[in-house]
């Protein structure tokens, strides 16, 4: 399902003349932040990984809110291929002043089962490459002396769950990843902040198998707001998080789950 972001005018778009990268923004959360960004008035980089049709959907969507961007595809768990996925939005729409690092994986695997390989497969893919993309584009934000880094991360780095032992712990290291990012880098004018969403509706719950499918009523009922949680609903925080008006807050964890873990 799509929600479709406000249309601001001109006049009211914060992130006019900005460069955003999303990654994994094809799909879901990425997707709706990278219309939020662009409804914002950023120049959008739609990062993806073999999701070319959804990605040009998305950039498509991007050029209908009146801003302009570009899609790149790039393996995040390749340190080259991020490189070289910097450097062409530098070349094409200009350096990166805005970091949203969304793109994952939900590796369900019972402790008994995870193993060293699906050990480090979930780190990389949950934590390691957000190393990757932050360490590419931070040399040019300290250089021009403003940024922003958003991390995704999510309520199971504080909840835990049975099944992602690997993520939670991935998602946990987010956190860890935010506040000595924000330390390292609030001297030069970067403010760095992680999101937790809970259980946010995308189309990606649709092909777990049954048993690990949550019943929307059962999770509904563990929270204060009573609906579940959409893309779209993120996206505007990070949207916030990107903007000046959160030029004063680094370092923080803004929990979006309606209410499930009081934080």
């Amino acid at each position: 399902m799509t929600t479709p972001v406000l249309d601001l005018p001109l006049t009211a778009r914060p992130l006019q003349g900005r460069v955003a990268l999303v990654t994994g923004a094809a799909t879901g959360i990425g997707a709706a932040t990278a219309r939020a960004l662009a409804g914002a008035g950023a120049t959008l980089a739609v990062n993806h990984f073999t999701q070319i049709a959804q990605a040009r959907t998305v950039l498509d969507e991007v050029r209908r809110l009146g801003t302009d961007g570009i899609e790149v595809s790039a393996d995040l768990t390749d340190p080259d291929a991020v490189g070289l996925m910097v450097s062409q939005i530098t070349s094409e729409i200009g350096p990166v002043d805005i970091l949203v690092n969304c793109a994952g994986a939900y590796p369900r695997t019972t402790w008994e089962e995870t193993d060293e390989a699906a050990w480090a497969h979930a780190l990389d893919v949950n934590l390691t490459m957000h190393y990757r993309t932050s360490h590419a584009v931070t040399a040019s934000m300290i250089r021009r002396q403003w940024g922003r880094i958003i991390n995704v991360s999510s309520v199971n780095a504080r909840a835990g769950r049975c099944g992602l032992t690997a993520y939670s712990a991935a998602k946990a290291g987010m956190i860890g990843l935010t506040r000595s990012l924000a330390r390292e880098l609030g001297p030069y004018g970067i403010c760095v902040n992680t999101v937790l969403p809970g259980a946010i509706q995308v189309d990606a719950e649709n092909t777990l198998p049954a048993r690990h499918r949550a019943r929307p009523e059962d999770q509904i009922a563990r929270q204060c707001v009573p609906r579940r949680g959409q893309p779209a609903d993120v996206a505007a925080a990070i949207a916030f998080l990107a903007g000046p008006s959160a030029s004063f807050i680094t370092g923080q964890s803004l929990h979006i789950d309606g209410g499930w873990i009081l934080h």
